[in-house]
């Protein structure tokens, strides 16, 4: 089993996609890439701990290739534009990729490398060693799916389960 840390705006939207995607074993909403320990929702919205909404993803790599999981991470969110995804601004927000070790950290920069190539402007996402990931509180994991009459649901995570599922069909289970 492989695990990453990453962030693309809100922790809900890579949560739905990702719990959608064959090989994913588990995905945790938390906080990281801060310097305040145990920060809860609120502290981390209010962009002074210095923590991105973030998830913790582990797959399979007998099932999915790494290279897969980082390329939908480059298609679900816009990696060009810094500490905002849509109407979320602030720094919590921000693109990120969080390595664990130097093998992570190549192919973070790999898949930077990799995105390039498809986005015009240029990619600001964040790449950094992981101190410390902190699970968000209950009510944050698998928001979507808890929550499916949230307007923010239907009007922001929706979509971006579509266009992911539009890429990368092959992948998707049902969820």
């Amino acid at each position: 089993m492989t695990t990453y840390v990453l962030g693309g705006g809100c922790f809900w939207c890579l949560d739905a996609v990702y719990r959608r995607i064959r090989g994913v074993t588990q995905v945790v909403s938390g906080y990281a890439g801060g310097d305040t320990d145990n920060p809860n929702y609120y502290q981390v919205g209010s962009s002074k701990t210095g923590h991105a909404e973030v998830i913790q993803i582990t797959f399979d790599e007998a099932v999915i290739p790494a290279e897969t999981i980082l390329d939908i991470f480059f298609t679900l969110h816009d990696p060009t534009t810094l500490n905002r995804q849509g109407a979320d601004h602030g720094t919590q927000y921000r693109s990120v990729m969080l390595y664990a070790d130097n093998d992570q950290q190549n192919e973070f920069n790999a898949a930077i490398e990799r995105a390039g190539t498809i986005w015009d402007d240029p990619i600001v996402t964040e790449v950094a060693g992981l101190d410390t990931f902190y699970a968000a509180e209950p009510e944050h994991q698998d928001y979507f799916n808890n929550n499916p009459t949230n307007g923010y649901c239907s009007i922001v995570i929706t979509p971006k389960i579509v266009k992911v599922r539009s890429h990368y069909s092959d992948w998707f289970i049902d969820a």
